[in-house]
């Protein structure tokens, strides 16, 4: 099943026509409603305004008294009163997202696809700028009705797969405490569990990682002020309701030794910021933040702004851990990486290889 990540997906979905309805499927918690939501936020309305209001109704909460609205006697002749969300979204152009579409009941499901399919419902015509979202948990541990074949292919259908950088820009522009990030960083296995889902055990989310930056932040704990020392009493338990136990231990381990915590990354983009930790470490953290910045040199071409920043890191070292960085970025035959790590110390190794030799 081919994935798509999220900044794909937004410029996609950017260039569909209005009437072409969007199915997003993905596990919970990775932010399908906040995405619809931005995308909501910045579509230009054919009079060039920006932002169209975003209608957000679970299905799967619904019957379909909620979709198609009661009866009443007009005149001897029975009608359906239309919804209030349904008459503003055929009054005015809006973003529906229908969420939750494959855990509602089969009726409730006749009526979204008459939505998608028409675009009315009862005789209540969507209005033509109208857009529409619909959601599914798409994941095994759910319980779920099978989606219509007759809807499904009515879709722009996305399987909706969220990188961890598209989650660090996100939590970067949202204000999630840093330490936090750099956990995820450091360790991007811990933000969303994959694999075998035990009945009833807690496993962290993209989301279950937003709830738990708001209550540390509500309880005063911020990982950004209590990192290098023992988490106060209380930090660990309120993790594990969020995130479960096995990430909030890593989590917790993380923020109390934070110092020692570097990544080629924060070499490579935040040298300057990071230098005083990383000059309170001894030798052998060193060596290991060199194999860190070797083995992202194999796979990444550097910018000559981080290729500056990772030789300024080398320059405060040792002769011999200057040396043993330039060849182990040799050996890596990453031939632009190479150039650049030469043009900034090749003549430091030159002068410290003959020091040595004269020595």
């Amino acid at each position: 099943m081919a994935t798509m990540d999220i900044k794909t997906f937004v410029n996609v979905a950017s260039v569909l026509p209005a009437e072409q309805a969007v199915l997003i499927r993905g596990p919970h918690g990775i932010g399908k409603s906040q995405l619809v939501k931005k995308i909501a936020d910045d579509v230009v309305s054919e009079d060039n305004t920006k932002g169209l209001p975003l209608i957000d109704r679970r299905l799967a909460q619904m019957t379909e008294g909620d979709v198609i609205g009661l009866p009443e006697l007009v005149d001897g002749v029975t009608r359906f009163c239309p919804v209030d969300w349904l008459l503003r979204a055929c009054r005015e152009p809006v973003v529906l997202f229908l969420d939750e579409i494959n855990r509602a009941t089969i009726e409730v499901q006749q009526c979204a696809f008459q939505l998608v399919l028409d675009r009315e419902l009862n005789g209540n015509k969507l209005h033509p700028e109208t857009r529409i979202f619909c959601a599914v948990n798409a994941s095994p541990e759910y319980q779920v009705n099978e989606m219509d074949p007759a809807l499904l292919d009515r879709f722009w259908t996305v399987d909706l797969e969220p990188t961890n950088e598209d989650w660090i820009t996100w939590a970067t522009d949202n204000n999630v405490d840093e330490i936090m990030i750099d956990f995820i960083r450091h360790y991007p296995a811990h933000l969303r569990h994959s694999g075998q889902i035990e009945p009833g055990k807690i496993y962290p989310t993209p989301r279950s990682y937003e709830k738990l930056n708001a209550a540390l932040s509500s309880a005063g704990w911020h990982p950004g002020d209590v990192c290098g020392n023992e988490p106060p009493e209380g930090f660990y338990a309120l993790s594990t309701g969020f995130i479960g136990v096995e990430a909030s231990l890593a989590f917790r381990d993380f923020v109390q030794n934070f110092e020692s915590q570097i990544a080629a990354v924060d070499i490579l983009d935040k040298w300057k910021k990071v230098k005083n930790r990383v000059m309170k470490l001894g030798a052998d953290k060193h060596n290991g933040i060199i194999e860190k910045l070797v083995d992202h040199c194999k796979t990444n071409e550097w910018e000559l702004s981080q290729t500056k920043n990772a030789c300024d890191f080398v320059k405060v070292l040792s002769g011999e851990m200057v040396v043993s960085f330039f060849n182990s970025v040799l050996e890596t035959n990453n031939v632009p990486n190479i150039r650049s790590v030469h043009k900034f110390i090749g003549m430091l190794v030159v002068e410290t290889v003959t020091a040595a030799e004269k020595a």
